[in-house]
């Protein structure tokens, strides 16, 4: 049971106390929402050479098509994500699943190429808003001590989502019934999780401190009664403002971190996504079903999260900059050998998309790294929101840029097409190389710089 009201600030109440069953319900339930994120967003790739065989249009065509949720997560994130902190997590998060399920709903229902992109870019729009909301609600239920490996577990979702997606793609859906079945799955699973998230997630606590609605000590108070935690006896100060992207841009001592990052993780998701969204495609094409070639997406995504997974353990004895630099160039060798081709070979081809996942992956994970390691705490969600809106661009390209070189040189090429799509991952990689990282919390001077504090101030 709860004990008595005591302290000001539920932040250091969940902090300091420790993690109880309650709240490890709601960070699993965040972990499942992350993993319909994955499938969601790899659906129309698991889909794509039934589309294709249905509807007879080109890669360019098809790239398009398969960047339209990616563009719509980058609105979504910017849309959707940012009324989380206006109208709370939970009800943020509800919208998104009601988005999400009509969006995989009527792309299953879909007559024609237009009609699907437009229902992809609607469905990008949720995933994109839920993104923001359940990691808000990863971090903010968990204490102190319990939230690295909460976070930990959250990201590792995401590609869990398109293992399973894979293995129900390839097992079932696409071989008793055909590409649409993956998008009404999709639906149906989204669906599931409304009630689930209604009757299971409360509002956080945090939230309800930061915004102050009428009432917010009895909202604070009966949120943490749900994770059977002690009560607050009064509001704490109201939070500090966050600063914004032109105040970051404007310090002399962010501007080349925030931006270096920006662009590098920009360019290197070029070339992740070239792999996650074409890689069916090209497999289907040189012969295999489409349940064989939508396998080879389910062993990218078992290597995406073993290779997330290994790096994080690894980034625990070694600095960020050159173990994430080596990950993104052996990356840019496996996309090549996949480019090489592999003929009949089913097990070459998901052998080489296991290893371009495994290590593009792991790059990714050194990227947030550095997000948390370049961003002072008080700049650093503003900072990261920018970095992942502008790689997100790159994301969106990936597709369109892809289908476009495979329309102008031809489905024979791979090889060429592969080796130009590398070429983001390799400029990713430079300016990894180039980014002045650094411990931010460290840096008094940054804080100074945006009076964050007072000159002959100390930091803790």
């Amino acid at each position: 049971m709860a004990g008595p009201a005591t302290g000001t600030n539920p932040i250091n109440v969940i902090d300091d106390s420790p993690m109880g069953a309650r709240q490890w319900v709601v960070v699993v339930l965040m972990i499942f929402l992350n993993a319909l994120d994955g499938f969601d967003v790899l659906s129309s790739a698991f889909a794509s050479p039934g589309i294709t065989k249905e509807w007879g249009i080109q890669r360019a065509e098809l790239g398009v098509v398969l960047s339209a949720e990616l563009v719509g997560m980058g609105f979504g994130s910017i849309i959707l994500g940012s009324i989380a902190d206006k109208i709370g997590r939970k009800l943020d998060i509800l919208v998104c699943l009601v988005v999400m399920s009509i969006g995989m709903y009527m792309a299953h229902a879909a007559t024609g190429v237009n009609n699907l992109t437009m229902w992809r870019l609607i469905t990008g729009l949720g995933i994109g808003g839920m993104l923001a909301a359940t990691n808000a609600v990863t971090a903010e239920v968990s204490s102190k001590a319990g939230r690295s490996a909460a976070m930990a577990l959250y990201v590792i979702g995401y590609p869990v989502g398109g293992i399973i997606g894979g293995f129900a793609a390839q097992g079932w859906l696409l071989v008793d019934y055909d590409w649409r079945a993956v998008f009404l799955f999709g639906a149906v699973v989204t669906a599931i999780m409304i009630p689930l998230t209604l009757l299971l997630v409360p509002e956080t606590p945090a939230f309800f401190a930061a915004r102050r609605p009428e009432g917010a000590l009895e909202k604070i108070n009966k949120s943490l009664r749900t994770f059977n935690l002690p009560a607050i006896a009064e509001l704490p100060p109201p939070p500090p403002e966050r600063p914004k992207v032109s105040d970051i841009l404007a310090n002399p001592r962010l501007r080349p971190t925030t931006l270096l990052l920006a662009f590098g993780y920009m360019f290197h998701t070029l070339t992740f996504y070239y792999i996650l969204k074409f890689a069916v495609q090209i497999v289907a094409d040189t012969g295999f079903t489409q349940p064989q070639a939508a396998s080879t997406l389910t062993y990218a995504n078992i290597g995406g999260a073993i290779g997330g997974a290994l790096f994080g353990l690894f980034l625990w004895k070694w600095d960020i900059k050159r173990p994430t630099i080596v990950a993104a160039l052996l990356g840019v060798a496996a996309v090549a050998w996949f480019g090489v081709g592999h003929g009949h070979d089913l097990w070459a081809w998901r052998i080489a998309a296991f290893f371009t996942m495994f290590f593009l992956n792991a790059a990714i994970v050194g990227y947030y790294a550095a997000f948390a390691r370049g961003f002072p705490a008080f700049a650093r969600a503003t900072g990261t929101g920018f970095v992942l809106g502008v790689g997100r661009a790159g994301a969106a390209g990936s597709p369109i840029v892809a289908g476009f070189l495979f329309q102008a040189l031809g489905k024979s090429e791979l090889l060429t097409v592969s080796l130009i799509m590398c070429v983001g991952a390799v400029l990713g990689a430079v300016l990894v190389w180039l980014v002045p990282l650094r411990d931010a919390d460290a840096d008094v001077e940054s804080h100074r710089d945006l009076g964050d504090i007072p000159a002959g101030a100390a930091l803790d």
